[in-house]
């Protein structure tokens, strides 16, 4: 079986110059939960969006369950975002939608049924604790209920890989905990997850694959780790993204 995700030395450089991610490669296996950590610009979103076709290397091939999603046509990503599900930390729910009509909304997108979406829905509202909001519109629920719903969202499809782009970014401590153990859960059911985060408390409380970036570079990968300390302190990238003598060290298998 391929590995549900393969990056092979991708390298992304923005129209502005800015290069967001350098020579990375990354292989993550069918089934696993990986955190993608470090700072603020420095690399974890870009990485995300390349596994969604949202933007394309410069350099290297990005595969997605053997698919090499850069070569894909226009009229095939539909086909990788029925496998692909993503959570944002800004929830991007429709707000003229109740919860119900936000999830299935999205199934029927992905080609479910009626029939599937009617069963569908409600198993999806249950698993986030949202049942009995069903009827609200997202202006009513909570910012950690509205997370939730879009969890429930994205995982109501039973999606191969789910990204989540800063998933507790606006939340308080409480409200990231049920996130992630949610998460958790979607991901025992057989889903590889992906969270890309600067939150210590849900790494270190997961202690699940952590994969830390700095300026572009994967610079740690560790089987079952914690936020590295090192890292907590990292501002912004450098103007020329140039990578550190520091960093030069920290390279495995090719990653950095």
């Amino acid at each position: 079986m391929a590995a549900q995700v393969e990056i092979r030395n991708v390298s992304v450089v923005h129209p502005n110059g800015v290069q967001a991610l350098n020579d990375v490669s990354l292989t993550v296996e069918t089934g696993e939960f990986v955190f993608l950590v470090g700072a603020t610009g420095h690399g974890k979103s870009t990485l995300l969006r390349l596994l969604n076709r949202e933007e394309v290397p410069t350099r290297g091939k990005v595969l997605v369950s053997g698919w090499d999603v850069a070569a894909l046509s226009a009229r095939r990503v539909p086909f990788l975002r029925r496998r692909v599900a993503v959570v944002f930390q800004d929830f991007r729910l429709l707000p003229l939608r109740t919860a119900w009509e936000n999830i299935a909304f999205a199934l029927r997108v992905t080609g479910k049924s009626h029939r599937a979406t009617l069963r569908l829905v409600p198993e999806a509202l249950a698993q986030v604790g949202l049942l009995d909001k069903a009827d609200d519109h997202p202006s009513q629920l909570s910012a950690g209920e509205q997370q939730r719903l879009a969890i429930a969202r994205a995982a109501a499809a039973r999606p191969q890989l789910l990204l989540a782009d800063e998933p507790t970014g606006s939340l308080d401590p409480q409200s990231s905990a049920q996130v992630v153990n949610l998460l958790a859960e979607i991901n025992a059911g057989g889903t590889t997850v992906m969270v890309a985060t600067h939150d210590p408390a849900i790494v270190n409380a997961l202690r699940r694959r952590v994969v830390a970036l700095r300026e572009g570079h994967v610079v740690s990968d560790v089987p079952a780790g914690t936020y590295p300390a090192d890292l907590m302190e990292a501002g912004p990238p450098s103007p020329a993204g140039s990578r550190s003598s520091s960093e030069s060290s920290h390279g495995d298998d090719g990653q950095a």
